[in-house]
């Protein structure tokens, strides 16, 4: 099993959404997150003030997967959250050891 994150901007996730449900994702978690990335940021002009945003509001998206289901469940998170513009954000995927499912008790692929 492995669990794929994915930090998208904010505007981009009912998109990408609506393509992990076309795939077939029976479930996500989604998480408001502030960072930063190369851009390193940002400055703001507010009533003839500027502010240095430094950190830059995200949406962060993981995903429970079978092993063959990450390269195809990647795909569709980077055509559907890609726009070509700086801070389009990452995905990264991470083994899982395992998953148990807390109303059943089952584990493995089965919690999933």
């Amino acid at each position: 099993m492995k669990l794929v994150v994915a930090i998208i901007q904010p505007d981009m996730i009912e998109e990408v959404q609506k393509a992990l449900v076309r795939h077939g994702v029976n479930g996500m978690t989604i998480t408001e997150v502030s960072g930063y990335g190369r851009q390193r940021g940002h400055l703001e002009v507010y009533r003839g003030e500027e502010y240095s945003i430094d950190f830059i509001l995200k949406i962060r998206i993981e995903v429970l997967v079978d092993d063959s289901e990450v390269e195809p469940l990647v795909g569709v998170i980077l055509q559907s959250a890609r726009t070509g513009q700086v801070g389009d954000g990452k995905i990264w995927v991470v083994p899982v050891d395992t998953a148990v499912r807390i109303r059943t008790g089952e584990s493995g692929p089965a919690a999933i």
